[in-house]
């Protein structure tokens, strides 16, 4: 992490162990510089801000798979835990490395492996309230040259209100081949099913302004595996080769108008409407990595990859010719491929740390382009007992993100969009300056770090007034700048304290386009809080281990967008959200848990008019046998 010049935060097994979060937006709340935000309860879409950037600036990888939709769009909410080790949030701009859609984060999950010798089997089960109820279940273990863990899950609530039940079924793999000194072998895979009901949004700050919906739904099937070959071979050199493939379909669909529907009177509430999402994604990476120095090491790479993705609509709406209502449909058709070639370069020079690295991008939507990163880390003072070293670190990146599928194919039906053939890629120019003080042999530590984004080329739609036809263009700006404050202790051995803080400012520079007035130039960006920040206390004993984590939210610009509310909606309302988790080892082979969310029982919502869950708690054991 010190030699990379990037900001890093993770989550190892054993906080995730006692945290026993449920989806990947159970994490995300807890890392420092993450602003997660879901449309209400458990299995609602989550959405990830960080650094003032869209909820689409996000690279999200699982076991060396990449899995947002084309253009970056991804939902956090229906990610499942099952069997994750080891979350990893990199903040900044870094499409050197991780191509199209690292414009702000990266984050990445990766699957556990088996290590004893006698094969482990690991059950359990736990419930709670909302009608709570989880069963996990692997086998893991090492044997010679071979390691492997298989491990499924099903989890189920029915949620604290209306149509609001989440189910979500995962099972996975991940085995691994040592088939020589120099080489190995990886193959992991991964597929879930999850069913949510979606409530849509009702109750805003507190009041309940409209009924929720009692039948609309959304259910996905996702499907990952990838098979990575390392290879270490003499005089300094390293190789990876990985192949993946991931296949997404979505399903969103709300069948009565139980809300309201009256297409004649324009009123288009709660009418009936079917979204259907098909999207393949496959590709090869090569790695390689080439160290002649203990202070010089290279790394360069070549990525392909396919993105294949369909999106049919049907949806209640009204002919203008004859204002009888009818049934409509589009249709979006895509097929990308896309090269990428990288280069990055690591000096340690005494004291002084530079990083520099290039990526040339081919991508069949917008062509070709080159993003840079450089970075400088300086240790102005080694130190001493008390205090232990002062590192200033500096970077500037560029950061790219490939346009959606529809913004770039246009769609037939109803309303046509007209294709655009000539859109460019999303772009951020980011630069961030900052220290860290270590105290104390490097037991505790103070980091500050200013970061300064200016994201250019944002895609609007563009519509004609007479034929309801459009295009999508690169026609926005907006910018975001702030500060992260981060503090680390090891109290213990086993006993940890991060905190965190962030300020953002945010704004609108340019949108001619603007859709009403939480969108017009000047105004600070959608879902972004000025002030954030995250808490997380963690011990982790042999016979028992135990958490308090806290995730506070300022007052944040957010919207109805609807502009026909009484009262208008034009905020959430900040809030503070803290769990409490622990453990207790029964015997070498039972372990009693529970888990408190929201302790505080605070009303609060992520998403204006989606009210998250009051205070719930869920309590379980689980069971090991072997392993030893």
């Amino acid at each position: 992490i010190e030699t990379s010049g990037a900001t890093v935060a993770w989550l190892d097994s054993a906080a995730l162990e006692t945290l026993q979060p449920v989806t990947a937006a159970d994490v995300l709340r807890f890392l420092p510089g993450a602003v997660e935000a879901s449309a209400g309860r458990r299995g609602g879409l989550g959405s990830l801000f960080v650094r003032g950037g869209d909820s689409r600036y996000n690279k999200v990888i699982v076991d060396g798979v990449p899995i947002n939709d084309p253009g970056g769009t991804f939902d956090f909410g229906v990610v499942p835990m099952a069997h994750v080790e080891r979350v990893e949030m990199v903040r900044g701009a870094e499409s050197v490395l991780y191509g199209s859609d690292a414009m702000t984060s990266v984050v990445q999950l990766w699957s556990a492996t088996g290590r004893t010798p006698v094969p482990e089997f690991r059950f359990g089960a736990e419930g709670g309230t909302f009608g709570t109820a989880r069963g996990y279940a692997s086998l893991a273990g090492a044997r010679g040259l071979f390691d492997y863990n298989l491990f499924a899950e099903q989890d189920h609530t029915g949620g604290q209100g209306v149509n609001d039940e989440y189910d979500n079924a995962a099972q996975g793999g991940n085995l691994g081949f040592a088939l020589s000194q120099r080489a190995s072998l990886r193959l992991r895979v991964r597929h879930s099913n999850n069913h949510s009901g979606v409530q849509s949004f009702w109750n805003f700050n507190g009041q309940p302004l409209l009924p929720p919906d009692s039948d609309q739904f959304a259910r996905q099937r996702n499907f990952l595996a990838s098979a990575e070959l390392a290879l270490s071979t003499p005089r300094r050199w390293q190789h990876r080769l990985t192949a993946y493939e991931y296949n997404h379909r979505r399903l969103n669909q709300d069948n009565d108008d139980d809300r309201g529907c009256d297409p004649q009177a324009f009123f288009f509430l709660d009418c009936f409407f079917s979204d259907l999402a098909r999207i393949n994604r496959a590709g090869f990476n090569y790695q390689g990595e080439y160290s002649p120095r203990q202070w010089a090491r290279s790394v360069f790479g070549y990525e392909f990859e396919v993105e294949n993705g369909s999106f049919d609509a049907q949806f209640l709406t009204l002919d203008f010719a004859t204002f009888q209502p009818f049934l409509g449909e589009t249709h979006t058709r895509g097929l990308r491929r896309n090269h990428g070639v990288y280069a990055h370069q690591i000096l340690e020079l005494g004291r002084l740390v530079v990083v520099g690295g290039l990526r040339f991008v081919h991508n069949e939507s917008f062509g070709n382009q080159v993003v840079p990163r450089v970075s400088l880390a300086l240790t102005v003072a080694r130190g001493g007992s008390t205090f232990s070293g002062t590192r200033l670190r500096f970077a500037y990146a560029e950061g790219i993100k490939a346009p959606r599928f529809e913004e770039s194919f246009g769609a037939s039906g109803t309303f046509p969009t007209n294709p655009n053939p000539d859109l460019q890629s999303e772009e951020t120019r980011a630069f961030e300056a900052g220290f860290e003080q270590r105290f104390f042999g490097g037991r505790h530590s103070l980091s500050a770090t200013y970061f300064n984004n200016l994201f250019r080329n944002q895609i609007a739609f563009r519509t004609d007034p007479v034929t309801f036809q459009g295009q999508y263009v690169n026609i926005n700006r907006s910018f975001a700048h702030g500060a992260e404050v981060e503090w680390f202790s090891r109290l213990l051995s086993n006993l940890t304290l991060n905190a965190a803080y962030v300020h953002t400012s945010s704004q609108i520079l340019e949108n001619p386009l603007a859709f009403g007035p939480p969108f017009a130039p000047g105004q600070p960006l959608l879902r972004r809080p000025k002030h954030s920040g995250v808490l997380r206390l963690l011990y982790a004993g042999r016979r028992w281990g135990g958490s308090l984590a806290g995730s506070f939210v300022g007052r944040r610009l957010d919207s109805d967008f609807l502009f026909g509310l009484v009262p208008p909606v034009d905020h959430t309302a900040g809030y503070a959200r803290v769990d409490l988790g622990g453990w207790f080892a029964l015997n070498r082979y039972a372990t009693a848990y529970v888990n408190i969310e929201n302790v505080l029982n605070r009303r609060y919502e992520e998403v204006a008019g989606y009210p998250a869950l009051k205070a719930n708690f869920r309590a379980g054991m689980r069971f090991r046998v072997g392993g030893e």
